[in-house]
């Protein structure tokens, strides 16, 4: 059968059978960035947007997602241009294995084009469907509410010695603060 989706803007008809996952379809077509880790809809690595909604692409039948706009990782920036989210993983070290990231960072802009302004409960109730086995969340949590800092901001902030922004959590350390003076 034919499933038509609008994928990262780009309206593509794909060939599936009636068993093909929403992640099948999508890896088979080059979008690699979801991951497929426990096939049930536990882990959140294979986590889309399909209508502006995080969605366990491993449990979706492509059938069931025909006719939609599905926002995958490979659609929010690029390794030159990394998206706000990207860019906040990366500078608050976020990611270790980075299995997972690319599902958090989907589930993070859900997050955020939702509630522009989360909490650390909020964040970590809308991540709580996500897995990560290496970072703690910590780091990750910091990340999306920096992230919501600059997506808010709009304003360029001051570039780190190996090109990535600094980090400004408004804490004590004052860690960007210092490296400006």
């Amino acid at each position: 059968m034919d499933v038509a989706l609008t994928i990262n803007g780009r309206t593509e008809t794909f060939d599936a059978s009636k068993s093909d996952s929403l992640l099948d379809v999508l890896r088979e077509h080059g979008y690699t960035g979801a991951k497929r880790g426990c096939d049930t809809g536990a882990c959140g690595f294979c986590t889309v947007l399909v209508d502006d909604e995080p969605r366990n692409s491993c449990v979706l039948p492509a059938a069931k997602a025909d006719g939609s706009t599905v926002e995958t990782i490979e659609g929010l920036g690029s390794q030159s241009d990394l998206h706000p989210i990207q860019q906040a993983f990366v500078d608050n070290t976020a990611l270790q294995c980075g299995f997972c990231i690319p599902g958090m960072i989907m589930r993070s802009k859900a997050l955020l084009d939702a509630n522009p302004d989360p909490t650390e409960e909020e964040v970590r109730d809308a991540l709580s469907d996500n897995l990560c086995r290496c970072t703690g969340y910590k780091k990750i949590v910091e990340a999306v509410q920096d992230a919501a800092d600059a997506m808010d901001d709009g304003e360029s902030q001051s570039v780190a010695a190996d090109g990535g922004q600094l980090p400004d959590h408004g804490g004590p350390c004052g860690c960007a603060r210092e490296a400006q003076k």
